[in-house]
């Protein structure tokens, strides 16, 4: 049962992990337009529940994949989970930071630099569908510090899908 918890999602739909990537957009904006540092709980919590247990414990995760991608014309698009889960890895490094720097430290300006890091990046994902942290993830892969047997999709190009350029 707690093997089945804390597991992530391999593959991962793209269009689901895009439309996460807008719900982080909203609250990141919201966090620095509106000068609400309370928000980084909400998005700390999520990047940690997401990169835990995928969109089980996420209540962002659950709302978009339980309900919004399945009421959406929009045909699943399978992509590799591992680079996936490595991305929302970074989003919980830099929440958890921004956390402990506005409330640890009152480091309010070092909070919201790193808070305008993830709205960057999950900016690219949404709007582009470019995945920052998987790129990063490559080229983790093509210098060996990440094996190839985490991510055989990843390492295999032939599996790889075309993506249609707009």
């Amino acid at each position: 049962m707690l093997r089945t918890l804390f597991s992530f999602p391999d593959p991962v739909n793209e269009v689901a992990a895009r439309l996460v990537a807008g719900g982080v957009v909203l609250m990141t904006a919201a966090t620095l337009a509106f000068d609400q540092p309370w928000l980084l709980w909400v998005i700390a919590y999520g990047f940690l529940a997401r990169v835990l247990t995928g969109p089980k414990l996420s209540p962002l995760g659950t709302l978009v994949t339980k309900v919004v991608v399945p009421k959406l014309p929009i045909a699943e698009r399978p992509t590799p989970g591992p680079p996936k889960r490595f991305a929302q890895g970074i989003g919980a490094t830099l929440s958890v930071a921004a956390l402990v720097a506005e409330f640890g430290f009152g480091l309010t300006g070092l909070a919201y630099t790193l808070v305008a890091m993830i709205l960057v990046a999950a900016s690219l994902e949404a709007f582009v569908g470019f995945c920052l942290g998987c790129r990063i993830f490559a080229v983790l892969m093509r210098v060996g510090l990440i094996p190839e047997s985490v991510c055989l999709a990843c390492a295999d190009i032939s599996k790889r899908q075309p993506v249609a350029r707009a």
